[in-house]
């Protein structure tokens, strides 16, 4: 119960709680007054419970009410912590970076980058009424998720000031002379829900724990050093907070030979169970298990095993059902599951023996010839190598039983990801993330030596690979389209994504390292179906198809503009010469031939660009939660749901639901054509250098046919990757760390 400050009314209280809003507050009035006690008191979690009772598809407002309510509640904690009178809130922001300084739960870089001066300017651009622009949901995931506690987990940082600490600790690097400007633009992108930062940035920036990236990828060599060195380094980053993708195609398989000893090897299962244990067994930040996705090749020999580690029948000795499973699928690969041809598995290790070559470390230039499949061929035509002979429809089979029980593996196209590589001059990429946005060029941390020094001290040496980190946010679509705020957005959004490769502490070398090397950034979206509610576009249209063309088109071109402009200001990134920035070659694959983007061809020519990998669209339902619109490019599930954990039950509407939108979102994930979804992702993957995470959505009774045709499709659409396969029959639990 907490003590109301002034003795209001109940009908003032009400009228205030409710203002500008459309509800019709007589039976909330009513329940308010019988709950209010002797005293006058008011307790928030009855009046909220109150608000949320009201909430129907007919008036989502309610969830405004309610968040209102909650925000009262936070003011109220807040003040007390903090010491300071309730009408003063929002106006203690210096005293709150001391304090929490001290405490150990801010990061001391905050008082030694910004002045008390610059700190009480910040404060005074602090915009208390923009608190108002969340639902009860996303305050809610926000407070208990995301703000500043200290050690007792006490409230003391509000919203307004979670946005103003991630902008001042990603602009603190920048020029004294402009980085205040910086700080107050991303400040007004963040407050005004116009873009959000990834789950690893809005927790732990500012903060003394933790680090800012989502994702991480790592290649295993086909070594037990590299196995075991791979799975502390995968502790290391779970334990810090990050997804992980590991490639494990370079493994000898089951029965492969050690140092000349036939049939010896155990194959990739038992190194995918450790990894398996060390999700479990390392978690994140206290809060969840570590999410580590694992992706193998389809010749892999040990395919089918892979293929069935997370299958609830059969021996648990041959499972691991909290990894996640991904398949590297080579377009050769689906063209003989058409035409029902036989496909061949062979050991990568006896592959490197007899052949003189890594089958992984190719593939094909072109649609339907190329490097990868010449290499194959020979494989299947020495005699003096293993090789198992299987119809390709029959792992496909497996792959869609699989993710029909599991909705897992995920699909890797190889070959198109390769072939629009924009950086193919300085390597290969293997695989994926864990949540299939992202695609960067992969090589194992390499062994070199080990040796002991005169003082007794035990060195051993690394070469780094390229080990992929991720950097993400998104753009929400349903606030920046309506208000025509991209041209202004972006330019800072892509600045706040390049800080974060200079201010974060990631906790391996080999991370930071590339993580320089590329300067890799991941901006993506949200908040698709939402703006086509808002525009009264039906999700199954060739308008549909055509607006996502020209949107994501004009993201793409804002995109690559800011990050020329970054270069001209602070250099391109290392390894820019020869990439397909620099050729040019970039804009041809993409038909980019119009005047603006000649111009902006030229300008990359000249000036460079500040990051080798641009663009990524990643799941992000709880950031896109808080902003208050739909996950991603996904459909609604529908238009009005319960949001439900462990703690709580919450009623959600589809954003502005009215009558109108209603329409549009009535055709909901498990109700829209899922052909149709593909269409909108190959018209949008043009334009995004990087991936989608792309969800299929399809009844638990879907016919074999059905699926393999959405597979076929997605495949010969030019998608570079799909994400799960959500059956009706299947609850996913999925990892947030991608979430932007």
């Amino acid at each position: 119960m907490v003590t109301t400050k002034e003795k209001l009314s109940i009908h003032n209280w009400v009228d205030q709680m409710t203002e500008g809003l459309s509800v019709e507050t007589k039976d909330f009035m009513q329940k308010c007054h019988l709950a209010l006690t002797e005293e006058n008191t008011i307790d928030y979690d009855r009046f909220i419970q109150f608000a949320l009772d009201e909430m129907d598809e007919a008036n989502e407002n309610w969830t405004f009410v309610a968040s209102r309510i909650f925000l009262e509640k936070l003011y109220e904690e807040a003040s007390e912590n903090r010491g300071y009178p309730l009408e003063e809130t929002y106006q203690h922001f210096y005293p709150l970076i001391k304090k929490l300084t001290e405490k150990g739960i801010y990061h001391k870089s905050l008082l030694a980058s910004y002045s008390e001066k610059e700190i009480n300017y910040f404060a005074s651009q602090l915009d208390k009424s923009r608190d108002r622009l969340f639902t009860y949901l996303g305050l809610h995931t926000l407070a208990t998720r995301y703000l500043a506690t200290d050690h007792d987990k006490r409230i003391f940082e509000l919203p307004q000031e979670r946005w103003m600490i991630i902008a001042m600790y990603l602009m603190q690097q920048e020029p004294e002379e402009k980085r205040a400007e910086y700080v107050v633009e991303a400040y007004w992108a963040l407050s005004n829900l116009y873009m959000t930062v990834a789950t690893p940035t809005l927790n732990n920036a500012g903060k003394t724990h933790g680090q800012l990236s989502s994702c991480f990828i790592d290649t295993v060599e086909d070594s037990l050093r590299s196995i075991y060195d791979v799975n502390s380094d995968v502790a290391q980053l779970s334990k810090n907070g990050g997804g992980i993708g590991v490639y494990m195609g370079k493994v000898r398989g089951r029965g492969s030979s050690i140092k000349g000893f036939k049939g010896m090897s155990s194959g990739v299962v038992p190194w995918i169970r450790q990894l398996n244990n060390t999700a479990v067994s390392v978690d994140q930040l206290g809060t969840r298990k570590g999410a580590i996705a694992v992706y193998l090749d389809v010749w892999h020999t040990d395919i089918e095993a892979f293929l069935d580690l997370k299958l609830n029948n059969g021996d648990e000795r041959l499972r691991a059902h909290d990894i996640f499973t991904g398949v590297c699928i080579p377009d050769y690969f689906m063209e003989q599951v058409e035409k029902r041809g036989d496909w061949y598995l062979f050991d990568p290790h006896e592959v490197r023996q007899v052949m003189g070559f890594s089958l992984e470390d190719f593939y094909d230039e072109e649609k339907g010839k190329g490097s990868w499949r010449e290499k194959y061929k020979q494989c299947i035509e020495n005699e003096n190598l293993s090789k198992r002979k299987v119809p390709a429809i029959e792992i496909m089979k497996r792959i869609m039983i699989s993710q029909l029980e599991t909705g897992t593996p995920f699909m890797f196209y190889r070959d198109e990801v390769n072939r629009k590589n924009n950086n193919d001059h300085e390597g290969i990429i293997y695989c994926s993330n864990l949540c299939t946005e992202i695609t960067q060029n992969q090589s194992p941390t390499e062994f070199l030596q080990e040796y002991v020094k005169l003082d007794g001290t035990v060195v051993k040496e690394y070469k780094p690979g390229d080990y992929v980190v991720c950097n993400l946010s998104s753009i929400n679509l349903g606030r920046a389209v309506p208000d025509d705020v991209l041209e202004r957005l972006i330019p800072i959004q892509v600045r706040m994504l390049d800080n974060v490769i200079d201010v974060n502490m990631l906790p391996l070398p080999q991370t930071t390292l590339t993580n320089q090397k590329y300067r890799a950034i991941g901006l993506g979206t949200f908040g698709w179906h939402h703006l086509l509610a808002l525009k009264g576009i039906e999700w199954e249209s060739d308008e549909a198809l055509k607006f996502a063309d020209s949107l994501y088109e004009k993201i793409a071109y804002l995109t690559i503009k800011a990050s020329m402009e970054l270069s001209k200001e602070k250099g391109s990134y290392p390894l820019f010469e020869g990439s397909k920035w620099a050729t040019g070659d970039y804009f041809e694959e993409r038909n980019y031939t119009d005047e603006s983007w000649r111009a902006l061809k030229s300008d990359v020519k000249q000036y460079g660009i500040r990051n080798g990998y641009l663009m990524a669209i990643a799941p992000n339902s709880s950031t896109a939660m808080i902003a208050g619109s739909t996950a991603s490019i996904d459909p609604v599930f529908q238009p009005f749901y319960y949001e439900e954990k462990r703690d709580y039950k919450i009623p959600v509407t589809a954003p502005d639901l009215t009558p109108e939108t209603y329409a549009i979102y009535r055709r909901s994930a498990y109700i829209v054509d899922q052909r149709w979804s593909v269409r909108q992702n190959a018209v949008r993957q043009r334009h995004i250098d990087q991936s989608i995470s792309f969800n299929l959505y399809v009844p638990h009774t879907i016919h074999a046919r059905v699926l393999l045709d959405l597979h076929l499709q997605a495949w010969k659409s030019g998608l570079k990757t799909t994400y799960y396969v959500r059956s009706t029959s299947k609850e996913i639990e999925e990892c947030e760390w991608c979430h932007a």
